[in-house]
């Protein structure tokens, strides 16, 4: 149900894709960031902020996954073909 409202929406496998490897960015410019602009707090602190933004990238991944699936089933995944 709502893998096909999100597909009415426009969301796309390849949305979904994308978003998680920029969280995987995102939680590694994160972790970098809570180092530098904090150094006088714990590195635990840092690892906090890079796990908390890491459990993003295998949800938007599973979120692709189901899209792909209903696209498949639609009609409307985009295939690609060498000539």
């Amino acid at each position: 149900m709502i893998v096909k409202k999100l597909h009415e929406k426009g969301v796309r496998s390849e949305h979904a894709y994308l978003a998680a490897f920029a969280s995987i960015g995102l939680t590694v410019a994160a972790w970098a960031t809570s180092l530098k602009v904090e150094p006088g707090v714990n590195v635990d602190r840092a690892d906090r902020w890079g796990l908390f933004v890491g459990e993003w990238a295998p949800t938007f991944f599973g979120l692709g996954l189901a899209l792909s699936h209903y696209e498949q089933h639609d009609g409307t995944l985009a295939h690609i073909h060498e000539s």
